[in-house]
C-alpha cells in the first residue's frame, strides 16, 4: 500500500461532518461493552445456565448479519447520510423497547430488543466505516479509520462504567451471604419475582436513556449538510459488486479473518468476568479488569495508528496477532490472577485489527466498496456464535466455571483455546497479505 505521509487525513472542510460520524463509533461501542457483562447479569436475575445466557450475544451480534448486506443495498440506493439516519432509528426503537420488555419480564423480549438495536448498529457500520474510508486520500483512507475507532473504546469505556455503577451494583440478585453462597438462591418464589422485577428495571434504564441520547444524533445529523462523495456513492450493479469482490482472495480473506476476530475480541470480553468469578472475584469488581482492558485497548488503537505511519498494515497486523496468542497462552495455563491479567492484556493487541483487517480487505475496491463493507459487517456473526460455543464449554460437568479440568486447568480456562485458534488465523492472514500484496 503507497504511503502518503505528507497527505491530511482529513480536509478542514469536512472536519466538522467528519467528526459527527466519529462520534457515532463511540455510540455503537456504549453498546457493545454495556451489553458484554450482561451475560452474566441476565444468567443470575433470570436463572439462566451459560448456555441460554450467551443468546444475549447471539441476538445481538445475529442481527449485524442479519441487516448488514440490506443496509448496503440501501445505502447504494439512496446516500450514506440516509443509511445513518436508518441506523440511527432502528438503534433507538430497540433501546426503547427495553421497557416493555422489563414490564413483561421475558428473556425473549429482551433479546428482540437487542436484535433490533443491532438492526440499527449493522446500518451504522456498514455506513459509518467506508463514509469515513471516502473521506480523503485511498494513502491514508486506513489511517483515517483506525483514528475514527480509536474513538469506539472512549464509547465502550462509559458503557462500562455505566454496567458497574448503575446496573450491576444495583442488582439485588448479586448479593452474598456471608459464605459467599448468593441470596437469591435461598429466596422463596414471590420474594424472587420481587427482586426480579427490580433487577430488570435497573437493567432496563440505561437502554431507555441510550434510546433518547440516539434520537438527539438523528435530529443533529438529520439538519447537518454531510459531504457526498459521488466516486463513492455512486450506483452500482450488485451482482456484479458481489462477483468482483469475491474474485479478490485478499477480500474473501478478510471476511473470513474479521469473523473470527470478533469472535475472539467478544469471547474475551464476556468471558472475563466468568474468568474472575473463577477464583472468587464478583461481577462488580471483575468490571474494573474490563474497564482496564479497554483502557489498554484504547491505548493500543493510539499507538496501532502511529505506528501505521511507518510499518505496513499486514506487517503490524501479524506482530498484534502474535502478540494476542502469546497472552492467550497464558490465560489458558495459568490460572488465577496472573491468567487474567494476560486476559486483559490481550486487548492490547487487539486494537487494531478490526479496523487494520477492514482497510486491507477493501484496498483498492473502489465503488464495490460499499458491499464489501456490509460482508465486513456481516462477519461480525463471529461475536454470536463462538461465544455461544465458549459457553457450551463452560457448561462441561455443570454451570459453574472450575467443574472439571481439561488439560490441567479448569474448563473456564480451557474455553480459551477457541480465541487462541482465532489469532492464529488472523496472523496466518497477515502474513498472507504481506507476503503476497506488500501490504
Amino acid at each position: 500500500m503507497t504511503k502518503n505521509n505528507t497527505a491530511p487525513l482529513v480536509k478542514k472542510a469536512i472536519l466538522v461532518p467528519f467528526i459527527l460520524i466519529t462520534s457515532l463509533f463511540a455510540l455503537w461501542g456504549f453498546a457493545n461493552d454495556i451489553t458484554n457483562p450482561m451475560v452474566s447479569a441476565f444468567k443470575k436475575v433470570l436463572e439462566l445456565d451459560n448456555f441460554q445466557a450467551s443468546l444475549v450475544q447471539l441476538a445481538f451480534y445475529g442481527g449485524y448479519f442479519t441487516m448488514a448486506l440490506p443496509a448496503a443495498i440501501f445505502v447504494n440506493r439512496y446516500s450514506y447520510k440516509k443509511g445513518i439516519l436508518m441506523g440511527l432509528a432502528l438503534y433507538a426503537i430497540g433501546a426503547l423497547l427495553f421497557y416493555p420488555a422489563a414490564a413483561y419480564e421475558e428473556f425473549g423480549f429482551f433479546l428482540a430488543a437487542l436484535y433490533i438495536l443491532t438492526f440499527g448498529l449493522a446500518f451504522l457500520e456498514t455506513t459509518a466505516n467506508p463514509y469515513i474510508l471516502s473521506m480523503g486520500s485511498e494513502e491514508t483512507a486506513t489511517r483515517r479509520l483506525n483514528l475514527a475507532q480509536a474513538f469506539n473504546p472512549v464509547g465502550a469505556l462509559l458503557g462500562l462504567v455505566v454496567a458497574q455503577k448503575f446496573i450491576l451494583a444495583a442488582l439485588q440478585s448479586d448479593d452474598l451471604l456471608p459464605n459467599g453462597e448468593p441470596v437469591y438462591g435461598t429466596l422463596t418464589e414471590s420474594a424472587k419475582e420481587l427482586v426480579r422485577t427490580s433487577d430488570l428495571s435497573v437493567i432496563r434504564n440505561p437502554y431507555v436513556i441510550l434510546g433518547l441520547v440516539v434520537i438527539a444524533f438523528f435530529v443533529i445529523i438529520a439538519v447537518m449538510k454531510m459531504p457526498h462523495n459521488e466516486r463513492q456513492e455512486g450506483k452500482v450493479v450488485i451482482g456484479d459488486s458481489i462477483k468482483r469482490l469475491f474474485k479478490s482472495k485478499k477480500f474473501v480473506g478478510g471476511v473470513v479473518a474479521q469473523a473470527f476476530y470478533v469472535g475472539a475480541q467478544i469471547m474475551c470480553w464476556t468471558y472475563l468476568y466468568q474468568y474472575a468469578e473463577s477464583f472468587g472475584i464478583d461481577n462488580a469488581t471483575a468490571v474494573n479488569y474490563g474497564i482496564a482492558a479497554l483502557v489498554i485497548f484504547l491505548s493500543g488503537r493510539w499507538v496501532g495508528t502511529a505506528l501505521l505511519r511507518s510499518i505496513s498494515p499486514g506487517k503490524l497486523l501479524f506482530f498484534f496477532a502474535l502478540g494476542a496468542s502469546l497472552c492467550t497462552l497464558v490465560t489458558i495455563f495459568v490460572p488465577g490472577i496472573v491468567g487474567l491479567y494476560a486476559l486483559v492484556g490481550i486487548s492490547f493487541f487487539m486494537s487494531i485489527m478490526f479496523p487494520t483487517i477492514y482497510g486491507i480487505a477493501l484496498e483498492g475496491q473502489g465503488d464495490d466498496s460499499k458491499f464489501g463493507a456490509a460482508f465486513l459487517v456481516m462477519a461480525i456473526v463471529g461475536g454470536a456464535l463462538m461465544p455461544t460455543l465458549q459457553g457450551l464449554i463452560l457448561d462441561l460437568g455443570g454451570t459453574g466455571y472450575t467443574d472439571v479440568n481439561i488439560l490441567g486447568v479448569p474448563e473456564v480456562n480451557f474455553s480459551f483455546v477457541l480465541p487462541l485458534g482465532c489469532f492464529v488465523l488472523v496472523a496466518l492472514y497477515a502474513r498472507n497479505v504481506y507476503a503476497k500484496y506488500n501490504l
